[in-house]
């Protein structure tokens, strides 16, 4: 009954040697952050916020040095949601927003005892984007795409249960998530979480099929809000 809270992108490039990539600090690129690669298995790398405000969204690259060049691997996610689903069961605790002082292991695909990690964009709570700006502008697009997203959804529950309630209003929201081309995975994990709840409701009685209902509507409610609030304050620095 979440809804995705991360964009994720992973990109591989065999390019020819060049100078190791150094260990980003605030000091050297301007990050309010480290970053480096962990030793052991299964591969990881350690993002450190070394700054004052949460870190909301990042994008970092691995080299790995290859027989023929060097081999790159980007990585990026955006998870500014995790303030309203950071709590719930199943969260990923990689997706979850960094807090000052705070370090998270991130997965990656590879990273061979002589690979580096260079720190490419981050997003704070406050809006402000860090490094590059087509990395930055990914992530805005993309909260402005899921801010409309997640209006349409919030905006259906509101509807349903201005006139309806309990099973009635379950009934038309399933209508309502199922109709229409736009398949956005807002839209996709409401439906599934009005499926559930009407399973849950066979069981139950009226009352208590109109509060789930209720809850999971207000759940909706925050992350539009939340979405609301990151992103039309981007500040590009």
């Amino acid at each position: 009954m979440t809804l995705a809270v991360s964009l994720t992108l992973a990109t591989t490039l065999l390019l020819p040697a060049s100078p190791q990539l150094a260990e980003v600090r605030q000091s050297e690129g301007g990050f309010p952050a480290t970053i480096r690669v962990m030793p052991g298995s299964p591969a990881r790398v350690e993002l450190t916020n070394t700054g004052t405000l949460p870190i909301t969204a990042w994008s970092f690259t691995v080299a790995t040095p290859t027989a023929t060049g060097v081999h790159r691997e980007g990585h990026s996610a955006d998870v500014y949601l995790s303030e309203v689903t950071g709590n719930l069961p199943g969260a990923l605790p990689h997706l979850d927003r960094i807090m000052p002082g705070q370090s998270r292991a991130l997965p990656v695909d590879a990273a061979g005892a002589d690979a580096s990690v260079q720190l490419t964009a981050l997003i704070l709570q406050d809006g402000t984007g860090l490094g590059d700006p087509a990395a930055l502008k990914t992530f805005f697009d993309h909260r402005a795409t899921e801010r409309e997203q997640l209006r349409q959804v919030a905006d259906a529950f509101r509807t349903v249960l201005a006139s309806k309630r309990g099973m009635a209003a379950l009934e038309d929201l399933r209508q309502r998530l199922q109709s229409g081309t736009d398949e956005s995975e807002p839209r996709r994990t409401a439906r599934e979480a009005v499926d559930a709840l009407l399973q849950k409701a066979k069981a139950g009685s009226e009352d208590d099929v109109d509060r789930s209902v209720r809850t999971y509507a207000d759940f909706v409610a925050k992350q539009y809000e939340t979405a609301v609030a990151h992103s039309p304050k981007q500040r590009y620095l």
